[in-house]
């Protein structure tokens, strides 16, 4: 398993609890992608979150901390280095500092959704 993979498996399985409550549009070997159960205007189901190898780092997109920015206050410096655009987050190594981070974010995500209504 080279590196893309290890990180691949160590984000999936931040989102994975979420998935018996959810919809799994896609489960690849490169690519885990949930939506919520909750319809929007638009009739499209609302999107939690994804994890996705590419040609050089896994990105790990967290659609609550764009619904939600707030979400984003107090995280470290460091997770905020991994930040491209304003749900995603990049990695190239493992990190298991920033993984339980990301984790608890991810946690925290999912409980402002709920309280929205959004599952």
């Amino acid at each position: 398993m080279d590196n893309s993979e290890e990180i691949f498996h160590y984000l999936k399985d931040i989102l994975l609890p979420y998935a018996s409550g959810m919809v799994v549009v896609t489960d690849k070997a490169d690519n885990f992608y949930l939506n919520t159960l909750y319809v929007m205007k638009n009739k499209k189901p609302m999107y939690f979150g994804s994890v996705k190898i590419n040609k050089s780092y896994v990105s790990f997109h967290l659609m609550p901390v764009y619904v939600f920015p707030e979400l984003l206050e107090g995280i470290s410096p460091e997770l905020q280095k991994r930040m491209q655009g304003k749900s995603c987050f990049n990695f190239k190594a493992t990190d298991a500092k920033l993984f339980q981070e990301l984790k608890e974010l991810t946690q925290a995500g999912y409980g402002k959704y709920q309280k929205e209504d959004y599952l």
